[in-house]
Parts: C-alpha cells; sequence; structure tokens
C-alpha cells in the first residue's frame, strides 16, 4: 500500500481518527531531504501496511497543520496515535533506523 495523500480536508478522518498508527511525513516539493525521504517512506507504508498507516503532507499545502505541530525544518515525521503525537523526528534516516523508531509504536 502506497503512502496516503494528507491534506487539510483528510487529515483529522485519516490521521486523528484512525484506529491504526499513523506516521505522518511532513515534506515539501523544494526539500532535498524530503525528496532522498520519499522512496524509504513508500517503503516502510508497504513493509508495515496493516500494522501502520503511512501519509505525506506537503507542509506548502497545509501550513496550518504544519504549525499545529510545530514543524519547523523538514523532513519532519511524526507518529501518531489515537490522535495524539507520540513521537517525532527529523531530518532523512535509512529505513532500517525509522522502522526501529516506529517499532515502539505498533
Amino acid at each position: 500500500m502506497a503512502a496516503l495523500h494528507l491534506t487539510q480536508d483528510n487529515f483529522e478522518n485519516e490521521v486523528i481518527k484512525s484506529s491504526l498508527p499513523v506516521l505522518v511525513d511532513f515534506w515539501a516539493e523544494w526539500c532535498g531531504p524530503c525528496r532522498m525521504m520519499g522512496p524509504v517512506i513508500e517503503e516502510v507504508a508497504k513493509d508495515l501496511a496493516g500494522k501502520l498507516k503511512v501519509g505525506k503532507l506537503n507542509v506548502e499545502e497545509a501550513q496550518d497543520i504544519a504549525g499545529e505541530y510545530n514543524v519547523m525544518s523538514i523532513p519532519t515525521l511524526i507518529v501518531f496515535k489515537n490522535g495524539k503525537a507520540v513521537d517525532q523526528f527529523v531530518g532523512a534516516m535509512p529505513k532500517e533506523l525509522l522502522i526501529k523508531k516506529i517499532q515502539a509504536h505498533l
């Protein structure tokens, strides 16, 4: 399953009201490290399908949401569980490290 395209309109339903934990990738088109993380995010979405929902939120299109979660630099990855942000990682990282960090929330 591919990462969801998150927007202002679907964020609450897909993330806040999700029964599964959700990894949200806050990114932007012009951000080099964000583009490097793109394939990693897609692989994590496939590898953890059924255990974790994965979505990408473009901070240019959803500045209100990025501001609400104090996203100051990108890529920022936030794990949501039961509608609450429970963990946050900033910067590009290898897939193995990202999965290790997420495991605690599954």
